[in-house]
């Protein structure tokens, strides 16, 4: 998109419990593309390369500590003005997660896409959700996850009759 011009600016905000290093590493250069990630700082990779924005959030964290960086990432994401943004919505941040290491709810999970997706419509940028890690046992429940980002897509950009 950025080489066809259908784009002049990208933001990524990278959701996943872990560090967001290939989105970092592709576009370090590439001063068209703001990378923000939100991940558990001791969680892999050890070596981080650096995003234009990373928190990196200590073991445990909950859904109230997690809400309030999250708001606080997605502004500097969407002030760079960008004419479209990628989502990673990892669920891998949930408690029963067994790589995460963060303490997130399926509800914290539900208000982080909810945000995100609100966030993206409030500002008229176009939002490419994808899906991302989910480690759980349950796999039911790890699938289960993963439609709170397309519950989120569909209740922000919906359409509204004329």
């Amino acid at each position: 998109m950025l080489e066809t011009k259908e784009v002049r600016r990208v933001a990524v905000i990278d959701c996943d419990v872990h560090h967001g290093d290939g989105t970092a590493l592709i576009f370090r250069y590439d001063p068209r593309v703001f990378t923000a990630s939100l991940h558990c700082e001791q969680n892999w990779p050890r070596e981080k390369p650096p995003s234009d924005l990373d928190i990196g959030l200590p073991k445990g964290t909950g859904d109230a500590a997690y809400l309030a960086v999250l708001e606080d990432l997605v502004e500097a994401a969407l002030g760079t003005s960008p004419d479209i943004v990628f989502y990673n919505a990892g669920v891998d941040p949930h408690a029963e997660d067994r790589l995460g290491l963060l303490s997130l709810s399926d509800e914290g999970l539900r208000a982080r896409d909810g945000f995100v997706a609100r966030a993206c419509r409030s500002a008229g940028i176009p939002l490419c959700g994808v899906l991302g890690g989910g480690y759980a046992r349950d796999a039911r429940a790890v699938a289960r996850r993963h439609t709170f980002l397309v519950e989120a897509l569909g209740a922000a950009f919906q359409r509204v009759p004329d």
